[in-house]
């Protein structure tokens, strides 16, 4: 597995998000933990655009 996966994976091991366990992690594939990583930090990637009243119809 690639060097930056096993250090998500190791994070999520010590401190699993609410609902799941330490086991499940474990048995997640690199694909899966990337993906909760990503909806898990969602709101940090998120650059406020449309917050400012700005929207296409």
């Amino acid at each position: 597995m690639k060097p930056d996966i096993e250090v998500l994976r190791k994070k999520y091991i010590e401190n699993p998000p609410e609902g799941m366990t330490s086991r499940d992690i474990r048995h997640m594939d690199e694909e899966e933990l990337l993906d909760m990583d990503y909806f898990l930090n969602d709101d940090e990637l998120d650059d406020d655009f449309g917050e400012e009243g700005f929207y296409l119809f």
